[in-house]
């Protein structure tokens, strides 16, 4: 079973990779596609034993790229324990702040 869900996860990938240069190559389209567009990312915090506690900030956006909600997530998996709390605004202006300067790239 679990190579069908591969199988279907790579076909899939590859109808996004088409539609992604299909974007890339018109205006209108690329317009449709960035109006439907929702992002959500997550960040995960460095810290000394990640076998022990996980945390990352999560955080969703409009098309545009303007934050709608964000979430801190805290993970002990040893102990099977997680929760989530929300961000309030004041201190997500300090994440936004800490990573004003970054954008995608490759690493070539």
């Amino acid at each position: 079973m679990a190579d069908d869900i591969n199988e279907v996860a790579a076909k899939k990938l590859k109808s996004r990779v088409r539609k992604i240069k299909k974007v890339n190559k018109s205006e209108e389209e690329k317009v449709k596609f960035f109006d439907q567009l929702g992002v959500s990312v997550e960040i995960y915090m460095p810290n000394r034993k990640p076998e022990e506690v996980s945390d990352s900030l999560i955080f969703w956006t409009t098309p545009e790229g303007k934050i709608v909600d964000a979430e801190f997530s805290y993970e002990e998996p040893e102990n099977e324990k997680f929760a989530q709390v929300p961000v309030d605004v004041k201190d997500l202006k300090a994440f936004v702040e800490a990573f004003k300067d970054f954008k995608l790239e490759l690493d070539e």
